[in-house]
């Protein structure tokens, strides 16, 4: 059913598949893009990627998971970008678990300070779906599960 979508769609991997799993399941979607730890400009609009449950989840041997400190490796490849789609949150934003902990990534926080992305998707932290927040001017969005589609301008 995806693959009939014939509209650039930017996909990372989550954290129950790997970013090589996720790009032999997206072969047959020629307008797919999966991206993890590296960028693409679509119709003027500079997108940047990463995948897997950061910082490591309790979860095992199973999950897709990156230290802190691999994020932040990664992201030092993005020096612009005007959409940071990932996977995991950033820290103290649409991060809230259903227990109450915050759990996104203070690599991710930092990388938006920095950069400054005018808009973040993300996903991860189930119980934060649909929310969104604002880390300066960024506008952070949790797609959740569901997930969402978005239409973007280069006037967004």
């Amino acid at each position: 059913m995806l693959k009939q979508i014939n509209k650039p769609a930017v996909l990372v991997p989550g954290n129950s598949e790997s970013a090589e799993e996720l790009v032999r399941a997206c072969a047959d979607w020629p307008s797919a893009i999966v991206l993890h730890g590296d960028g693409v400009t679509v119709a003027g609009i500079r997108f940047f990627g990463l995948g897997g449950g950061i910082p490591v989840t309790p979860f095992g041997a199973w999950s897709y998971d990156f230290t802190d400190e691999e994020a932040a490796e990664m992201l030092s490849r993005c020096d612009h970008c005007d959409v940071l789609v990932s996977h995991s949150p950033p820290l103290d934003a649409v991060d809230l678990s259903s227990n109450g902990r915050r759990l996104g990534s203070p690599a991710i926080r930092t990388a938006v300070e920095t950069i400054r992305p005018q808009l973040v998707v993300c996903g991860h932290i189930h119980a934060s779906s649909g929310k969104q927040a604002k880390i300066g001017a960024t506008t952070v969005i949790n797609a959740g599960p569901a997930g969402l589609m978005f239409e973007l301008t280069t006037s967004f």
